[in-house]
């Protein structure tokens, strides 16, 4: 797998999580899924509960479905990590604000004692901010109703990773063929991004350091530039009109 190879017939490794919180430094993962696709099709699936050893807050419950009297008995990320960096290793690692999963996933394979593998990474999210710049919220289950793609157990690790990798490959046609290309693309839009997000935060003259705190957070980090291609331009006033769907979340 090298620059010149077409994407849709790479190995990805389409990766979601759900945790106990936001901040990968304290909170922990409760459930973990590593969807493997090629060519648009699932070719293997591994999922599996977590034990965060840690409480489990009542809004995570809320919103995952997710018991706390169904980790009592599951594995602790350690027993499962050697297993999950195998699955990343060598791939393209698909996840929906990628940064948010890799970030988990990192920490607990260093609690582990294992580093994070070698990866392409690659952000669906990057791509609709830019495609879907007009269309609407970019949460993941509001993309993917637009798509035509079913999402049938919203904030469950499996459900959610499957669906970010149909979104990217649903995308395709709109995208670079080639991985080297599409690698490309996506930093320049990503600094696009970024850019776009410190000049709103100079307009208005401090930034969401300033504002909300830890609320300011869109799994694990600020609520940046996903939120100013939606219908509303105030990445502040979206994240509190829709809180109540994304919780702690971002679907």
């Amino acid at each position: 797998m090298n620059d010149d190879s077409l994407w849709k017939g790479c190995p990805l490794a389409v990766v979601d999580v759900e945790t106990t919180g936001l901040d990968p430094k304290v909170d922990r993962v409760i459930e973990i899924a590593v969807i493997e696709m090629r060519d648009g099709e699932v070719t293997d699936r591994f999922a599996a509960l977590v034990n965060p050893d840690q409480e489990v807050p009542d809004e995570v419950v809320r919103i995952t479905g997710i018991q706390p009297e169904q980790l009592v008995g599951a594995p602790r990320f350690a027993t499962l990590a050697a297993e999950v960096r195998a699955r990343l290793e060598g791939r393209v690692f698909v996840a929906y604000n990628l940064p948010f999963d890799r970030a988990f996933i990192k920490a607990e394979l260093e609690r582990a004692g294992l580093d994070f593998p070698e990866v392409v990474p690659i952000d669906p999210l990057v791509f609709i901010r830019e495609l879907h710049k007009n269309q609407g919220s970019k949460r993941l289950g509001a993309v993917a109703e637009r798509l035509g793609i079913s999402l049938e157990n919203a904030h469950r690790a499996a459900d959610d990773a499957e669906v970010a990798g149909r979104i990217l490959y649903a995308l395709a046609p709109q995208l670079p063929a080639r991985l080297g290309d599409l690698r490309l693309l996506q930093g320049q839009w990503e600094r696009q991004q970024a850019n776009d997000m410190a000049g709103w935060r100079n307009r208005r003259g401090g930034g969401m350091e300033a504002v909300g705190g830890g609320l300011a957070q869109e799994r694990g980090n600020a609520l940046g530039p996903a939120y100013i291609y939606g219908d509303d331009t105030d990445p502040v006033r979206y994240m509190f009109v829709h809180l109540p769907d994304s919780g702690a979340r971002r679907t």
